[in-house]
């Protein structure tokens, strides 16, 4: 790996562990505040995300900054760094330990480094994915620096799928998997990267919740299906503050028809 990913990936691991240690401390004991797209925030949230973009700022002079908390247009930058200082705040406020701080780097408006470290589980996965961007990237998808892969099993009883609480409408007699609900976008997905969850869906991530994730499911072999648009590439001067993606990601192509007939309803309700 060349000196540039190495520090890509250096960058993401220090800063991630600094904000991290202070995120451990004020695990479930701060108080959050509602937005007005009813989800919560805390002090946590907005110190995590000025301590990324800062950092980001003094170590990347002219990379352009998306952020949940920050900035939600899309810059007119060839490189952007988008960032969820803490994604499952409603999890972290609430003593529950499955959030996570995730990072994604793109180039040209689509991601193709993510960083997603999970501080309660130590759990820190990354990934590249070159796509069709042209650029020479290391390739694979990792859990503690070790490679991992999507499973290529078959659909059984015995399997889990993740979903989200605004799309439990798919649930219906003879869904084919055991159903677990995370409550965090980011890990929902990568527990698919991982081998240890078949697919799973979120019905209005948006994309600071998906950015990290969105490289590392695809470079550990799984398959991204929007139902609806399509969140990458990014557009310059767009606002992505009130844009969510509907989305199913599966581990392997051979599961897609065991699933589709579950969440048909409601990419036909999405799509309207």
């Amino acid at each position: 790996m060349n000196d540039f990913w190495n520090t890509i990936l250096d960058f993401s691991q220090d800063i991630t562990s600094e904000v991290g240690k202070q995120l451990i401390r004020d695990f479930g004991k701060v108080h959050a505040s509602q937005k007005a797209d009813g989800s919560l925030v805390t002090q946590s949230d907005q110190w995590a995300d000025q301590t990324i973009r800062d950092a980001i700022a003094a170590n990347f002079t002219g990379y352009g900054i998306l952020s949940e908390e920050g900035d939600h247009v899309f810059p007119h930058t060839e490189w952007c760094w988008v960032i969820d200082p803490l994604d499952g705040t409603t999890n972290f406020t609430r003593g529950i330990p499955i959030w996570s701080i995730s990072l994604g780097l793109l180039y040209r408006g689509t991601p193709i480094f993510g960083y997603v470290f999970v501080p309660p589980l130590n759990q820190r996965f990354h990934g590249f994915w070159s796509g069709d961007s042209g650029l020479q990237t290391p390739v694979g998808a990792f859990l503690n620096n070790h490679p991992i892969h999507t499973s290529k099993e078959e659909a059984t009883s015995n399997h889990f799928f993740n979903l989200c609480s605004r799309s439990t409408g798919i649930i219906r007699p003879g869904f084919p998997c055991k159903l677990r609900m995370l409550g965090v976008a980011s890990y929902n997905f990568l527990t698919v990267s991982s081998g240890a969850v078949l697919a799973g869906m979120e019905a209005t991530p948006k994309v600071w919740d998906i950015a990290g994730a969105w490289v590392i499911l695809q470079a550990a072999g799984g398959t991204w299906i929007s139902l609806k648009d399509a969140p990458f590439p990014l557009l310059s001067g767009l606002d992505y503050g009130d844009r969510s993606f509907p989305t199913l990601v599966i581990s392997d192509t051979k599961v897609e028809s065991t699933f589709s007939p579950f969440v048909a309803e409601f990419k036909s309700k999405v799509g309207q």
